[in-house]
């Protein structure tokens, strides 16, 4: 039986960190905006599942960064 070891980072919540994170979450926005507008134009069902699962994966991503900084305020996002 194969044994595994996980290497598990401790998240940086720096103010540096907390910086770059809402720089990034900010262009995660404007990559989802960029995702919804080709979806808008797509016609074939099967690109547009791909699109819908890159949106959902953004958005999780999003929701993690949200979740190491809840002390920002919605307004800052």
């Amino acid at each position: 039986m194969a044994k595994f070891i996980v290497d598990v980072k401790e998240e940086d919540k720096s103010e540096k960190s907390k910086k770059n994170h809402l720089v990034y979450y900010k262009s995660l926005t404007k990559v989802i905006l960029n995702l919804q507008e080709e979806k808008n134009q797509a016609s074939d069902p099967t690109i547009k599942n791909h699109l819908d699962a890159r949106i959902d994966a953004i958005e999780k991503d999003r929701t993690r960064i949200r979740g190491m900084f809840p002390d920002i305020v919605k307004e800052e996002w």
